[in-house]
């Protein structure tokens, strides 16, 4: 039995028993849950050097989101899968400089030249007015989170979310990596997350509804105890940043357009350690989870073959990124 006292996480020291039971130190197990991510200060945006090929928004600050044929060219899905396998290196470059102390915005200017070394330019950047070459989501973050000066400390998990403008096309990819030492139940949650994505890439199939991706990403989150967040989605993508087509993350029979080859999408589930629902700080881009537990995130751009997927974002080896728990989820 928990006595009333230690019930109370607010009267609970970091090196006490959690109040959970789980034997655990309570900075290691339910702490994560009312240490919430505070916002530190952003630094100037990046600039781009003239010679690198801009998507249309990156002069005006818009979203530039129209009709946007799903079904891909060829030609159009070669250019694609060089420049999703760019994004992919440059996600891994990033994520090793993960660490305590690091900062988010460090991250991003790593970011930011990377995307540059490969000739591209970073697609978040002034994308609807985002500050940022980089979205940095830590904790309780869910997404959009915009890179600053708060380190990163012992404990937490961060998502980093590359999107590579190249050849006239973006290559979107994402994944959470646990800094330093992180309770069991963060890894778990990070491993789940993986497995999730692994398990909506599986689903796909042509002549078949996109719903059946988002019905194998809830099933399998929430048969381990976890949420799946249903406000962001998966979306359309090649030409233009995000296209109409819509992927969820859970079930819904209303999400019914079959799967054709040649189509081309990203899944990018969210998964929550508690509830789904989320608020937004008033920068208009931060995406928090409404009780402020934590959540992951891993996404891939595929393309849909005659027999299944081709994913667009791996890294040269073949590999993913970020805390997996195995080198490809299966």
């Amino acid at each position: 039995m928990v006595s009333p006292v230690a019930a109370d996480p607010a009267k609970l020291r970091p090196n006490d028993p959690c109040w959970c039971g789980s034997g655990q130190k309570f900075k290691r197990c339910h702490k994560v849950a009312t240490d919430r991510v505070q916002r530190g200060r952003v630094s100037p945006m990046r600039t781009v050097p003239a010679e690198i090929e801009r998507p249309p928004y990156a002069a005006d600050g818009s979203r530039s989101v129209r009709g946007d044929d799903p079904v891909k060219s060829p030609d159009v899905i070669e250019r694609m899968r060089r420049t999703g396998v760019a994004a992919a290196e440059v996600l891994a470059e990033v994520g090793a400089a993960i660490a305590p102390g690091v900062t988010t915005d460090e991250l991003d200017r790593l970011c930011h030249e990377a995307c540059i070394a490969r000739g591209g330019y970073p697609s978040p950047l002034n994308y609807g007015g985002f500050p940022k070459s980089l979205c940095t989501s830590v904790n309780e973050v869910i997404c959009h989170g915009i890179p600053d000066d708060r380190p990163l400390r012992d404990g937490d998990i961060v998502n980093l979310d590359v999107t590579l403008y190249r050849e006239g096309v973006h290559g979107d990819t994402n994944a959470t990596w646990c800094v330093g030492t992180v309770d069991e139940r963060s890894r778990t949650l990070v491993r789940v997350t993986a497995e999730s994505l692994a398990r909506g890439i599986a689903a796909v199939r042509p002549g078949r509804p996109l719903s059946d991706i988002g019905r194998a990403i809830q099933t399998h989150a929430e048969g381990e105890g976890f949420a799946v967040v249903r406000a962001f989605i998966g979306h359309g993508i090649g030409e233009v940043f995000h296209g109409d087509l819509q992927v969820l993350h859970y079930y819904d029979p209303r999400n019914s357009l079959v799967m054709k080859p040649g189509m081309v999408f990203t899944i990018e589930p969210m998964i929550a350690m508690g509830d789904w629902r989320h608020r937004l700080w008033d920068d208009d881009w931060t995406a928090v989870t409404a009780d402020g537990r934590r959540t992951a995130q891993f996404e891939h751009t595929l393309v849909v073959t005659d027999d299944g997927a081709d994913i667009l974002t791996l890294r040269p080896d073949g590999q993913w990124s970020g805390d997996t728990g195995t080198p490809n989820p299966a």
